[in-house]
């Protein structure tokens, strides 16, 4: 049941991300060409307490879109994607804040992401050990 839930979430979430831009490009006017065209980067990205998504309802999700500019319900849209693009759209890549001292407290945070980043289909997941994990890691994508 949860697993219906995260992923009605996530395509609900999606969709809005995906076919809000695009319906302002039906209001054109006739004729007229596009200023840039753009390879589309939509992401779902939530996070919940628990140490696997399967097992784990998001607690939060947040839309983030990066072309043609940064956009959607992230508190840190620009950063984030700044921060994406540096790494080519690998959430693997990102690295974590040097010098950021956390405890070692257990208290599994899951954060996935779902979606498209510059034309390709993402879905990432990954568990912290904790909140302050996961705030350092990708120091603007994940601090939401």
């Amino acid at each position: 049941m949860r697993t219906t839930v995260r992923w009605a979430t996530t395509l609900g979430l999606t969709a809005t991300a995906v076919c809000g831009p695009l319906s302002g490009a039906a209001l054109a006017e006739p004729g007229l060409a596009p200023t840039a065209l753009y390879a589309p980067s939509v992401l779902v990205l939530t996070v919940g307490h628990g140490e696997s998504a399967i097992a784990t309802t998001p607690e939060r999700a947040v839309t983030l879109s990066c072309a043609p500019r940064p956009l959607g319900t992230h508190p840190a849209a620009a950063p984030a994607c700044a921060e994406l693009r540096g790494v080519h759209g690998d959430f693997g890549a990102l690295t974590s804040h040097e010098g950021l001292m956390c405890t070692k407290q257990y208290a599994p945070v899951v954060v996935t992401v779902d979606g498209v980043w510059q034309g390709q289909r993402v879905s990432y997941e990954r568990t912290f050990s904790n909140d302050c994990m996961k705030n350092a890691f990708g120091t603007g994508v994940f601090s939401f």
